[in-house]
């Protein structure tokens, strides 16, 4: 069984990271991937990986670039014959399922954009409109979180067709002692601290992050990533966020007492799923499928997409030790549990034997 999966580009993140693991785990499998632009940066994981650069494809929207990432992809899928082409993300989805052959097709949803505010309405619709087609050419479509699988069907996307939920599999990242941690992050003393992780753009929302900062000036905020709102978030920042870019995940979850995140759409964010398998308590927006991931009252809380909500629940854990140490547990617990590695490879496995059945 040899499956070649397809995805526009392989910046830093958890959907980087959750290709990875599928190629690393199948020795015959191949990566198909184009290449990241602007302020982003490649995943280290991508230099572990049997690549196939697929020439002039990248995730903005440029119709004669994009007619020449088909051709080259095109290529790619004839040359290397797989019985399945799995895609990640749209433009990827998009090309890979109007290439014509016998190979079994799978498409895997990530998160979608109907919250995202990098795109107007009028290209929501076009890409709306699109999946309900390219869904028609496709096997089997993976939702990663059934919220967001169930929002798609609500849409009209792949109604009739055969669809699975699979969570990511994460590895806990390894433990770094705390006080070499917070002396790089720069933080040097024992206050509480609060972190958030993610690509600094539209879609991840960092402005209602800078709001809620403000709301408490007695809470230090850290903001790691890059993007490109970096350089307006750092002249947005008040006086207690300190925004440092790009940060080693293992040191970033060994330093801080809480993860924040404020996306305006999220799948089942992986950098999440580190932070409370560092035992770390999350407070997050209520979109995609954070919930499936946070167990509010539980493991952290999920809240409205509103400054109120967030500053509320940051307060309850800045305001007791015992809480944050009791959420940290949890969240340790149960992301361990949920989030296994060997679970997802061996629901995909169990996918591809079956379509090839």
């Amino acid at each position: 069984m040899k499956v070649l999966h397809v995805i526009a580009r392989m910046n830093v993140g958890g959907t980087a990271r959750y290709v990875g693991r599928l190629v690393e785990s199948d020795p015959k499998a191949l990566l198909a991937t184009g290449f990241v632009q602007g302020a982003e940066a490649e995943d280290d994981c991508v230099l572990r990986l049997p690549v196939l650069r697929v020439k002039h494809m990248g995730r903005a929207i440029n119709p004669v670039q994009d007619f020449l990432a088909f051709l080259s992809l095109r290529k790619i899928i004839r040359d290397v014959k797989p019985d399945i082409v799995h895609s990640h993300t749209f433009k990827a989805g998009l090309l890979s399922r109007l290439v014509g052959g016998s190979f079994k097709r799978v498409h895997t949803f990530h998160g979608h954009l109907f919250d995202d505010a990098s795109f107007s309405w009028l290209q929501k619709r076009v890409i709306t409109l699109a999946e309900k087609f390219l869904a028609g050419r496709t096997d089997a479509l993976i939702s990663v979180g059934k919220k967001v699988g169930v929002e798609l069907r609500d849409a009209g996307i792949g109604k009739s067709r055969t669809w699975v939920s699979i969570p990511p599999g994460v590895d806990a990242l390894p433990r770094v002692e705390r006080s070499i941690a917070r002396s790089g992050l720069g933080v040097k003393d024992e206050r509480v601290l609060v972190g958030w992780m993610a690509r600094v753009t539209s879609v991840k929302n960092p402005m209602l992050m800078i709001e809620v900062a403000k709301k408490l000036p007695d809470i230090s905020f850290v903001v790691a990533g890059g993007g490109d709102m970096l350089d307006e978030v750092k002249a947005a920042a008040p006086s207690n966020v300190s925004v440092i870019g790009w940060a080693d995940a293992s040191v970033f979850w060994s330093g801080v007492d809480i993860a924040l995140s404020t996306s305006d759409n999220e799948g089942m964010p992986v950098a999440l799923i580190e932070a409370q398998l560092a035992g770390v308590p999350v407070v997050c927006t209520d979109v995609g499928s954070n919930g499936e991931v946070i167990e509010s009252g539980s493991t952290g809380f999920v809240a409205k997409k509103e400054v109120k909500p967030l500053v509320a629940a940051l307060e309850k854990l800045f305001t007791s030790s015992q809480l944050r140490a009791s959420f940290g547990k949890s969240a340790q617990i149960r992301a361990t549990v949920e989030f296994g590695v060997p679970a997802m490879l061996d629901k995909h496995r169990a996918l591809y034997e079956g379509l090839l059945k």
